[in-house]
């Protein structure tokens, strides 16, 4: 039987454990990148480990999200991340140099390597046939100190494209069919690879804007194969050496098989507030917009930036419309201005606003109150903006210029011009931004610079074999990271301060919550399906761990943030019968005896001592995981010699 590109690729890395669906499997990781809302806790937790240097073939830390410099608090994340690369052997990608996934594609990414990254849109480098993947900051801090990266062997999707895609209608479009597809949901515990005769057609900023949108899929990452328009990226960006070839074998078996006509597709828009909410752009005609924003990771390229500008030139947008420009990297920007391109957009009377993720994590430019804005992001959960009730919907940098010229909602299919735009031969390459670490023989003496914002990992302690405690907070269905700990431009700059952060925990749903949870001591929460989806930020445990939470029982968990508990010491446990969650009521007191035992035979009985009722939970982990939640959180079984 023929190898899927992922299976090949996990093949060449795989340290231990059988390539067989639903088993525990350890990798070898060739890279590793942050970005400082999440690096900060990862290195310090990287320091913690004791390792002298990082021991991955390539480490970059970026700054890329907390680059609004109101208070000292960035700035001191920023040299603390800056002083640890220098000491510990990453390079260090300074504010304005660009997003992570963007920058890491343009300058770094290799097909055929693995990747980790404390942010949940890695996969972004499966557009050029890496297998990237996101992760929580203590998985990656392991990594660096080159320890092995653990998942769940993950079954094979295929997304067989044909056909191409007509003027207007784009690879963000293909992102939103699939997730109106599979939903988000759909791609939990499985890797989907795009192939077909239609991928040929897509460039490498296209297959990076469809697999960065695989996370909102819930999927371990998603793949591409490296080609000859592979090779022709790479070779524009000066690393024609990086390049190989990259295929599935014709025999090659996948689990499930999806087939989309690119020829068939019309342009779609993702409704509030879950992107798989997906409609045809057309049945929201004259919908009213407010505010258009493009950009983010998603759509930032130079390709989405090139049409951005040719669809404005000679163009005003809407008196009524704010319309704000993120270029994706400082490369991407510097090329809009030299072939003049930038005074298009600027003549328009767009808001050009700093290389960086800026308002996708509601970092500035947030919607008026109610609202609608037009975002060509990857993610438009309730809140997420900085708006509590701003209406946010995805889509394509075409069909956000179209509501941008005419201030509604509008199908581009209609603009009425052809739009033709093609790729440089040759980038413009300028790698400045980039700092490397210093020699090793003088990393030793080097201080590590740390502001007052800066506070300690917070402490877990061994998983005792009984617990009898309050249920604190129940949730329901598609809880993400943003209910759990918001981002925003008021939050965070406190990402590397736990006990401030604990403020805003789960604020999103109940703003009692924190000081419930630090009442009671230690707790339990409750959710529904799909809990934890979203981002990767390790802070949606580390914050609960740091308030008392000992377990979260759910009907289902997103990958990473089940992982993120796990590292936290905190037990991801789901209910055997999801109809057990509606005889919980939050205050009630639950009760778990031989915890031990369960863990080695797989469930738990769990007992609501207020009233009687005894429920059956599963708790599958593996010995390894039993061995990181017995000792109280990765962190310490790593101290304990288990690196």
């Amino acid at each position: 039987m023929g190898l899927t590109i992922a299976q090949k690729i996990i093949k060449e890395h795989l340290i231990s454990g059988e390539m067989t669906p639903g088993s525990e499997i350890a990798l070898r990781i060739d890279q590793t990148l942050t970005q400082d809302a999440t690096g900060t806790m990862a290195y310090l937790e990287f320091e913690t480990m004791g390792v002298p240097r990082v021991l991955t073939e390539l480490s970059v830390a970026y700054i890329d999200h907390n680059t609004l410099q109101s208070g000292f608090e960035n700035a001191d994340d920023h040299r603390f991340i800056q002083s640890m690369a220098k000491k510990y052997g990453l390079y260090f990608s300074r504010p304005g140099n660009g997003i992570c996934h963007q920058v890491h594609l343009e300058r770094f990414g290799k097909p055929g390597k693995t990747l980790i990254g404390s942010d949940s849109h890695t996969p972004t480098g499966g557009g050029i046939g890496m297998l990237a993947m996101g992760a929580g900051g203590l998985d990656v801090a392991v990594a660096m100190g080159g320890g092995a990266y653990y998942i769940t062997m993950p079954k094979m999707y295929k997304v067989n494209l044909t056909g191409k895609l007509r003027d207007f209608v784009t690879a963000k479009d293909v992102s939103l069919e699939i997730l109106r597809i599979l939903s988000v949901k759909g791609g939990v515990g499985a890797i989907i690879e795009w192939g077909g005769e239609g991928v040929k057609t897509l460039s490498v900023p296209e297959r990076a804007t469809i697999t960065n949108m695989g996370a909102e899929l819930g999927a371990t990452t998603s793949i591409f194969p490296s080609d000859e328009v592979t090779k022709a990226f790479l070779e524009a960006e000066g690393r024609g050496e990086d390049y190989v070839e990259l295929k599935s074998d014709e025999d090659a078996v996948y689990d499930k098989i999806v087939d989309i006509n690119l020829s068939e597709l019309k342009p779609m828009i993702a409704c509030p507030h879950s992107p798989d909410n997906v409609v045809a752009v057309e049945t929201l005609k004259g919908t009213k917009v407010d505010q258009v924003c493009i950009g983010s990771c998603t759509n930032s390229s130079l390709l989405d930036m090139l049409k951005v500008a040719a669809l404005l030139k000679g163009k005003t947008i809407r008196p009524e419309v704010s319309l704000s420009i993120s270029p994706g990297s400082k490369q991407v920007l510097a090329m809009l201005a030299d072939c003049g391109a930038l005074s298009d957009i600027l003549a328009s009377g767009a808001r050009v606003l700093e290389c960086a993720c800026g308002p996708c994590i509601g970092m500035g430019f947030s919607p008026n109150s109610g609202g609608v804005s037009l975002r060509t992001f990857n993610r438009n959960f309730e809140g997420r903006s900085g708006t509590a009730d701003g209406q946010v919907y995805l889509v394509s940098p075409e069909t956000a210029v179209a509501a941008a010229i005419t201030g509604e909602i509008t199908d581009p299919m209609l603009l009425g011009q052809s739009l033709s735009v093609t790729m440089p031969d040759k980038f413009k390459i300028d790698d400045s931004a980039v700092i490397p670490p210093a020699p090793q023989d003088e990393a030793k003496d080097l201080p590590i610079l740390r502001g007052p914002n800066i506070k300690p990992f917070p402490d877990s302690k061994p998983l005792g074999d009984n617990m009898e405690l309050p249920l604190v907070l129940k949730v329901g269905d598609n809880i993400t990271t943003d209910h759990i700990m918001p981002a925003g431009a008021k939050i965070l700059p406190y990402r590397s301060n736990i006990p401030h952060l604990s403020q805003y925990c789960f604020a999103v749903c109940d703003e009692t919550f924190p000081a419930r949870a630090k009442e009671a001591g230690e707790s339990i929460i409750i959710g529904g399906n799909n809990y934890g989806q979203g981002s990767s930020r390790e802070h949606a445990a580390l914050v609960p761990l740091y308030l008392g939470v000992r377990a979260v029982i759910a009907k289902s968990f997103a990958r990473i943030h089940a992982a993120n508990l796990i590292n936290a010491g905190i037990m991801p446990l789901t209910f055997a019968n999801p109809d057990d969650y509606d005889t919980l009521s939050q205050g009630d007191v639950l009760k778990l005896d031989n915890i031990y035992e369960g863990l080695e035979s797989g469930s738990l009985t769990l007992k609501d001592v207020t009233t009687g009722e005894e429920i059956l939970l599963s708790c599958s982990f593996t010995d390894r995981q039993k061995a990181i939640l017995k000792s109280g959180g990765l962190l310490k079984y790593v101290g304990q010699g288990n690196l």
